[in-house]
């Protein structure tokens, strides 16, 4: 497959012919190497749009040739694709680390991407994550191949209205205008997938973008050939309604899955970032079940080992959920394909099998066709053991097989000019694509009066840029009085930006307004207060909230330009938000978030956090990096707490870090706020990157899934024939176990125990008899200890007598015996969820 054919790229003479690979290549979003370029094509555009592809196709043919002439310019186009060549064939950590690994590609799928704003496809923290997995992945050169949508619309874009509403505005994206390709074959024609859609056939245009070492497909569905109803499917993201979500879903996972097969990319590992692209697996399964003429539960067993699922939902409310009626409608025709029947395909999808009326669940499809499962940070694991123990019945929650990896960030997408040259002089050129543990020791060593001078440079640098942005959109900013100058570059200034809905509470900090006036007009300690966010379309309440904040800026001129709303927040308020605020503040209830990274962000720049312990935050927090609110458990949507937490943020700013800001030394450095910058900078930049996280993905999932699933392959899949027969013979004979009397003898620091087990037609080579105590605290492990058969029962038809000590630090009331599934290449309880307990 020729992506590229030269035919199909804009007009540009033969000596400049690199700019059309460097336009294409999204690694300029971070490595900003090539910016003098786009500079030089046009500054006015570069600085609007930030989108090299568009420029190239923008620029006249006569500034080409002429730049063609120019020798300086020449001489920087060789110089950046010099560059871009070095680092697309230089030796990669991944290729020193595989080893022999059978990890040749992941095809890791999302419903959005945020990659640069010149191309819209995200709307928050989950496709802002998709975004630095993959550049990191490029960074690091592990092979992936990213799965996504390409909308006509994206998400929305933000306007505030004379009343200080949210109007949503939706203006179309050219695919044209975007940093991507359509894919073509090898004669030059555009590649469009026929797919077999509810009844009738629908056409898939596919396209590319590069980003660095990696390559993301997109799909759509505005082919003229299709039906003008069907065309609108991929035209928002998140728009419509439930059955749009499902056709879009259905295209991800079900199409995208037979493009990589028609691209004849076969991924070792399928990683489905978040439920939306859970039918993914059941393709991956027909299409082996096509492959190797096997019926679709020996598919499922085999391919189920390379697919992993990452949950970011942190409430049980908050899976796609479809009528059994719209599966039905949508899906009928795909159970025909998979050779199961209707009520089959509905019980992957919900906790109770044999409830007809039950929502099919995307989640429970995903975890139940997965070799593994994990959440975006520990508190995250914990809530969703939670969250799933339904599908475990009679398992402790500790035991539901959800593990964790906290997210990171692309640390080089989100650090300033300042900042980056304070990492590179202090940690070296190669700091994000080393061994991230051992950058604190070097930032550690850094003087005082050069931490202070590059945040002071950032913060000065978001000045600037925030009276540049209300210069050139003066109406955004109507709901200040005339001629405000906006910001002080020399004052504590503090960022809140996200969503705008109930449980991110954008609105602690007005919970008393006149204690946060106080703050902000401190005629010797001041603050000021940058805002920006977006509440869905749907969300009246986030709408009201956001309102809110206008209303108590336009009803306090006393504070005019120390309190802004940013509209329309997207990754370039985004990028220039967290480069330059001394402290990013967040309040989601606990334990809502799943893992938030926007606070990560700030850490590269030298900014502090303030937060509520939720999330990564939760897991992050000690008093040497940052402050914390909250007290470490759940409220709910409790308002007498929201104002308790409201005050802790008050007190937090007012006794702490106002006065830690404004202690100066003679030097006029705030040596506390320095201490606990640094430490902030050398502690978690490091670990809260996406290069540790990448890394962690490889390591405890990405590896040894590759590995298991080569095994259920091989030799005619004789081990995932094996487990199949040995499931069944469990399921079928689980209600034969039972257990005798238990003797336990206390003597000498153990407790020694005895307990007959009838296994009646289970094999016993098929379980393990076990100790059982639960774990003391949450981020402890429970207590296992397996028991030994002694000798058979007399008289006993498979009873055995099982024995085993156990340490008399506990009690032994503590431990209760039990029985589970065991065989070491099983995944206990994914596949298999039976359990017996002694009573």
């Amino acid at each position: 497959m020729n992506n590229f054919p030269p035919a199909y790229l804009p007009s540009v003479p033969e000596r400049l012919s690199d700019l059309v690979s460097l336009a294409l290549d999204l690694r300029w979003s971070w490595s900003h190497v090539s910016d003098v370029l786009w500079k030089t094509l046009d500054p006015d555009l570069w600085q609007l749009t930030a989108n090299p592809w568009l420029i190239l196709q923008s620029v006249s043919p006569a500034r080409l040739e002429a730049l063609a002439q120019d020798p300086d310019f020449c001489r920087q186009v060789d110089q950046v694709a010099a560059e871009r060549l070095s680092f697309l064939e230089k030796p990669t950590w991944f290729q020193d680390y595989k080893g022999d690994a059978p990890l040749d590609c992941i095809a890791y799928f999302s419903m959005e991407y945020g990659l640069t704003e010149a191309l819209p496809l995200y709307s928050g923290g989950l496709g802002m994550l998709a975004g630095d997995f993959l550049k990191s992945c490029s960074d690091l050169g592990v092979p992936v191949v990213g799965v996504g949508l390409l909308y006509q619309e994206g998400y929305f874009r933000q306007i505030i209205d004379e009343q200080g509403r949210q109007v949503e505005l939706y203006p179309h994206n050219n695919p044209w205008e975007l940093p991507i390709m359509p894919v073509r074959n090898e004669d030059g024609q555009i590649l469009r997938l026929r797919y077999h859609f509810n009844g009738y056939d629908l056409w898939v245009r596919v396209w590319q973008a590069e980003v660095g070492r990696i390559r993301l497909y997109l799909l759509d569905l505005n082919d003229p050939a299709n039906p003008p109803s069907e065309r609108c499917i991929t035209d928002r993201l998140y728009g419509g309604g439930t059955e749009q979500r499902l056709q879009q879903e259905m295209l991800l996972g079900i199409v995208g899955w037979q493009l990589l097969k028609t691209l004849e990319i076969e991924p070792t590992l399928c990683h489905l970032n978040e439920g939306h692209a859970a039918l993914a697996v059941l393709e991956r399964a027909r299409s082996y079940m096509e492959r190797h003429q096997v019926d679709f539960e020996l598919a499922l067993s085999v391919t189920r080992a390379g697919n992993l699922f990452t949950t970011h939902t942190p409430v049980e409310a908050g899976f796609d959920r479809f009528s059994p009626h719209i599966i039905e409608r949508y899906l009928g025709f795909y159970c025909e394909l998979l050779g199961i029947s209707l009520a089959d395909l509905l019980a992957f999808g919900r906790s109770n099998p044999k409830d007809s009326k039950e929502k099919f669940n995307m989640a429970y499809l995903a975890i139940r066709g997965s070799g593994a499962v994990n959440g975006v940070s520990r508190l995250h694991g914990r809530v969703s053991r939670r969250i799933f123990q339904p599908l475990f019945p009679r398992w402790p929650q500790g035991e539901v097989p959800v593990g964790h990896v906290t997210n990171g960030v692309h640390t080089p997408s989100w650090d300033s000019p300042p900042s980056d040259k304070l990492w590179t002089e202090a940690c070296g050129q190669e700091r994000w694509v080393c061994d991230p543990s051992r950058l604190g020791k070097q930032i550690r060593k850094l003087k005082e009066k050069d931490i202070w001078e590059f945040r002071s440079r950032n913060r000065k640098r978001l000045v600037a840029f925030v009276r540049d942005y209300q210069a050139q959109r003066p109406t955004a900013f109507n709901y200040l009085p005339p001629k405000t100058t906006l910001l002080d570059p020399n004052i504590l200034t503090i960022g809140f930006a996200r969503r705008f809905t109930s449980y991110k509470r954008p609105n602690l900090l007005l919970n008393d307004p006149e204690r946060l006036l106080r703050l902000l007009s401190d005629p010797q300690r001041p603050m000021q207060l940058i805002l920006a966010g977006k509440a869905h379309p749907q969300d009246k309440d986030g709408k009201a909230q956001l309102t809110a904040w206008i209303d108590f800026i336009r009803s306090h001129t006393e504070i005019a330009g120390r309190v802004i709303f940013l509209p329309d927040y997207d990754m370039q308020l985004a990028e220039q938000l967290v480069e330059g605020v001394d402290v990013w503040v967040n309040t989601p209830r606990r334990p809502w978030e799943a893992c938030g990274t926007s606070g990560m962000k700030v850490l590269v720049n030298g900014g502090i956090n303030i937060s509520e312990l939720d999330g990564w935050w939760e897991e992050a927090y000690d008093a040497s990096v940052g402050w914390a609110i909250g007290d470490g458990a759940e409220h709910d949507a409790d308002p007498a707490w929201d104002r308790i937490e409201a005050q802790q943020l008050y007190d937090v700013l007012e006794q702490e870090a106002v006065p830690a800001f404004y202690t100066r030394d003679s030097n006029g450095i705030p040596n506390a706020w320095v201490e606990k910058m640094r430490e902030s900078l050398a502690k978690l930049t490091p670990y809260y990157s996406a290069n540790r996280m990448v890394r962690q993905y490889i390591d405890h999932y990405y590896v040894p899934q590759s590995q298991a699933l080569t095994r259920r392959h091989q030799n005619n899949q004789s081990l995932a024939r094996q487990l199949l027969m040995w499931s069944r013979n469990l399921k079928t004979h689980w209600h034969t176990i039972h257990f005798g009397t238990p003797k336990i003898d206390s003597r000498n620091g153990n407790h020694h125990f005895q307990i007959p087990v009838y296994l009646g037609n289970v094999a016993p080579e098929g379980i393990r008899v076990e100790l059982y105590a639960d774990p003391l605290s949450p981020d402890e492990p429970p207590v296992k200890i397996p028991l030994t058969p002694s000798h058979p029962l007399l008289g006993a038809a498979n009873g055995f007598l099982y024995e085993g000590e156990a340490s008399t630090d506990r009690p032994a009331e503590h431990y209760t015996v039990r029985v589970v599934p065991y065989r070491t290449e099983a995944f206990t309880p994914l596949e298999i969820t039976e359990i017996a307990w002694q009573s």
